[in-house]
This record gives C-alpha cells, structure tokens and sequence, in this order.
C-alpha cells in the first residue's frame, strides 16, 4: 500500500537539490570552518554562501544571521540571551497562550528564575489583539516573544503592528518564524523585529540545523560557551553539511515561494471544501482567510482525534492531531482551548499540512479516506 504525507508541519522530507548538497559536503569538506589552511577555508566558504542565502530568504544582512542546532534553540537563545542582555530590573516578558512549547517552556522557566511573564489570549479567529500587548507592556519589560505562523491552525499574527507598538516602547521583539518560512513572504525590515527564528527542516532541509536573526545594535547575550564563533553568540563547531543544506533549501524556497503557495493553496481549498461539503459536523479552527497556504485545522464532532490519526494511517495518509512535539501527550491542544475550544472540541481537531510532493490525486484520495473513516469511527462510537 502507497502512503502519502500530510503533516509538513510536523517535519519535511529533503529535497532533492538539498540532499545532493548535503552529500557533497559531507564527503567532500571535511574541514573546520575556523581553521585557517585550505581545508578549512573551503568550509568557512560553503558556510558563508549558506549565511547569505538564509539572509536573503529574509531580507536581513548575512552579518545578522547565527546558526543553530535548530528552531528549539533559537527560540531559546533569542528569549534568554534577549533577557540577559536587558539587566537589572527588565524581568517581565510578553508572550502569547498559542506559542509553540520552545516559547511557552522557556518562559516558564523564567518564571522559575524570577521573572513575570505575561501571556497574550488569541481570539476565536487564531490571532493575538495587538491592543493587548498595548495593555500588557511594563516599564520593566525586556521582551515581546510572537510567532509568524501558528503550527497548528496556520494563522498568522498581526507581527508587524506589534512590533511597532513594542517599538514605540523600547522593547524589542522575537518572533519564531519557523512555521511562516517558506511559505509566505518574509522581509525582517518591513516586519519590525529584533529576533527571528527560522528552522532547517520545516523548509525541505535536514533535522538539526536552525538560524536566529539579530538585527544589529539587538542586545543578545550568549548561553553556551565556549569558542568564538558566530560572532560571539553561539560557540561551537560549525555544523557545515547542514548548514550548506540549509542554504539550499533557503535559495529554492525563495525560487518556488509563490509557485508552491498557490499551488498547495489550492489543494488545502480543495481538502477544506470538500471536507466540509461532505461530512456533517465538521468545521476549520481559526480564521480560514489569513492562514499560511499550507495548513487546515479542522474539527470532526464526536471524533477521537489519535482514533482518526491511525485509521487514516491504516488507510495509507499521515496527518496529524497537532504539534509533533506534544504528541503523545494526553491534555487537549493547549492552542486550540486558548482560542476558547472546548477540550471536547479539541480533541475532536486534525491538522492537516501540504508540502510539495502533494497531488490533487492524493488530496482526493484523502477525502475518501477521511469520509469513509469519520463515518466508521462514529458507527463504532454509537454501538459502544
């Protein structure tokens, strides 16, 4: 039986160009990219070009861009090194209920070190009100940390106006934008912010490679130690085939950005449209206008969502219930209650994400699938 993949927010599989440039690297430079012989001046190299391609994916100087492990430390460099930085009596930070776990945990651990954090209610529609932060602001307020793109409904937040209006405050701004690379535009000029979080293999890259922006004159203070490398700010020995993998992947995103959006936008409608025509008790979570193109979040009344994972598994299509990073976890979508979904309703939810290797053929094939499983698993859920 064939399988076809639906949850690319969760992770994506490497593109082709992508790999072939991680392979040539691996086999080929092998050098330490701070060495300064040959070797490992054709690493720093490769590095480089890597620095100036995720740059430009984001509008931002190369000199602003640091490396990471992944979207997870970035997250925490920005929101520690960003506190750090700010001294003595900033130790209040602005967040929002509907962060991914990279945000919400490292917060809390704040919270733990003497900090107050503040967290931002989404609307029914997905979004944050800018004119909460407005409200929420303190004189010692050291952070303003929103993502782009929620990961699980796709909506996306009002990033600009709120940066302008932390702006006008003095307080600068991350914004993880692992969710929103890719697939819609991103200009961190126009945008605002201090800080943006990007990740490797949301975009068709390798697992294990991530990229912080700071902008510069952005107060970042390290939390790793060690060498000297990017700039000061996160020590440790460059991972280059990733790194150059990552660059690939930034430069084919740019090249596909608007073809890909239209494209898998139409088959998410497609999905959307149908699933709604055809199965009663069903509806989208969130705002079904100002989403990323790729993404649904749609409820199943009187569903088990997990249920539905693996009969839609057993059928030959992977979705997903919400953040692979919680999954397994029992509690509902903490997203989902903070827009005012029941637990009930919650639970009841599927998020549904596109990529590239995505057919109409296969999106029909998925309302079959999801047609025939919704109306078996409520049979069942009747006779228990």
């Amino acid at each position: 039986m064939q399988h076809f993949y639906f949850d690319h927010n969760a992770t994506t599989p490497l593109a082709p160009e992508v790999l072939e440039t991680m392979v040539s690297c691996l086999g080929q430079v092998y050098g330490n990219a701070s060495s300064i012989h040959y070797f490992g001046q054709s690493a720093k190299q490769k590095l480089e070009a890597a620095r100036r391609q995720v740059a430009s994916l984001i509008h931002a100087p190369a000199t602003s861009i640091v490396f990471t492990s992944g979207g997870t430390e970035a997250d925490n460099l920005a929101i520690f090194g960003a506190v750090r930085a700010a001294g003595a009596g900033r130790n209040h930070v602005i967040t929002t209920s509907i962060e991914h776990p990279a945000v919400l945990a490292s917060c809390r651990q704040l919270e733990r070190e003497g900090c107050s954090v503040t967290c931002l209610r989404a609307g029914s529609n997905g979004a944050v009100q800018p004119d909460d932060l407005r409200a929420a602001l303190r004189p010692e307020t050291a952070l303003v940390s929103v993502m782009h793109a929620n990961n699980e409904t796709g909506v996306i937040q009002p990033v600009a106006e709120i940066a302008r209006i932390a702006r006008e405050a003095g307080v600068p701004v991350h914004v993880d934008g692992v969710q929103a690379l890719g697939k819609i535009p991103v200009d961190v000029e126009d945008l605002g912010v201090d800080f943006y979080t990007a990740s490797g293999h949301k975009i068709y890259a390798p697992k294990g490679v991530g990229a912080l922006y700071v902008r510069k004159g952005a107060r970042v203070a390290p939390i790793a130690f060690g060498g000297h490398h990017e700039r000061d700010r996160r020590p440790g020995t460059e991972n280059v085939p990733g790194i150059a993998a990552f660059g690939a992947a930034a430069e084919l995103a740019a090249q596909n950005l608007a073809a890909d959006a239209e494209r898998i936008g139409n088959l998410r409608d497609r999905l959307e449209a149908a699933v709604l025509d055809r199965i009663p008790g069903s509806g989208v979570n969130g705002s079904r206008w100002n989403r990323v193109p790729n993404t649904t979040n749609l409820y199943f009344e009187g569903i088990d969502g997990e249920a539905l994972v693996i009969a839609l598994d057993l059928r030959g299509f992977a979705v997903s219930t919400g953040a692979a990073c919680s999954s397994g976890a029992i509690a509902p979508s903490h997203v989902l209650t903070a827009m005012g979904l029941s637990a009930e309703r919650a639970r009841a939810s599927m998020r549904f994400s596109l990529g590239r290797s995505n057919t109409a053929a296969q999106v029909d094939g998925l309302i079959e699938a999801l047609t025939a499983s919704v109306a078996h698993l409520r049979r069942i859920s009747v006779h228990a």
